[in-house]
């Protein structure tokens, strides 16, 4: 199968204090209809390899290392020149839909804008666009008019993954978006974005702090720790047979169904 995305050794470090590495040497490729899940703990430098991706980093912080999307080095494309990949070619579903959709338009507007940066539509044709994404992700057709605070946490989430794919993008990355939704909730977008990534044969890079969820979702899993990568693998290797001390001691801490497993907690030590 032809790789997507290629990340090589990707570094990144506070302009300010190059010395304080928060990313070391992350290199991973990602493959169309397969999801590659990081797992990790907070700060381990998940959001920041997502990021690095979209080339979306604080201007306090630098990356190097080479990204190369369809064999083409993205890594060194200044701001302007990624626009037209953002959104087209890949697209990001951010952790907190509040702090992302603007509270003074309606959703369905918010879902326009997005279309009509990358695409040539008439009004009438970018309302009949967006009446199909909202069909495709479950949401009633009369919310276009709603503004984000009139709708539920899942049903903003679905606004915003609605928003990511509505350019087709070749790539979808999913920062913990089930991170503030009750379960019931999170079983459903979860079967959304797998849904999707199937029917558009999609690369889908998920970001979560989550075993449950990996072991739903992932085709592959990299195991993040201190802003290295100490595990790569299949979803089933990984968690069946882990081979780094820190992913044994994560899978230690995940209860089991029953209740029954002894919760082992992980010790203040280093694993590197």
């Amino acid at each position: 199968m032809k790789k997507i995305l290629e990340v090589k050794h990707l570094k990144v470090s506070p302009i300010n204090e190059p010395r304080k590495i928060l990313v070391s040497d992350v290199s991973f490729d990602l493959y169309p209809g397969r999801t590659t899940c990081i797992v990790g703990e907070s700060g381990s430098g998940k959001s920041l390899t997502a990021l690095s991706i979209m080339k979306l980093l604080s201007s306090q912080l630098k990356q190097t290392g080479d990204i190369y999307f369809e064999g083409k080095n993205i890594s060194k494309l200044s701001n302007e020149e990624m626009r037209p990949f953002r959104g087209q070619s890949m697209a990001m579903i951010f952790q907190e839909p509040m702090t992302s959709l603007n509270p003074v338009l309606t959703v369905g507007d918010q879902i326009k804008e997005a279309l009509s940066v990358h695409l040539d539509l008439d009004n009438n044709s970018l309302n009949k666009k967006v009446l199909s994404l909202f069909q495709e992700v479950g949401i009633a057709a009369d919310r276009m008019s709603s503004y984000p605070d009139e709708l539920s946490g899942g049903q903003r989430q679905r606004i915003m993954i609605a928003m990511s794919i509505a350019c087709e993008p070749l790539i979808l990355i999913a920062d913990e978006p089930t991170t503030a939704l009750d379960v019931t909730v999170q079983a459903q977008i979860l079967k959304l974005l797998s849904d999707l990534k199937e029917k558009r044969h999609m690369a889908m890079l998920f970001i979560t702090h989550d075993f449950g969820v990996v072991e739903e979702i992932a085709d592959d899993v990299i195991v993040m720790y201190q802003g290295r990568m100490v595990e790569k693998g299949s979803v089933k290797d990984v968690l069946k047979k882990p081979k780094h001390a820190y992913t044994k001691a994560l899978l230690q801490c995940v209860p089991d169904a029953k209740g029954i497993k002894k919760l082992k907690p992980i010790q203040h030590r280093t694993f590197i």
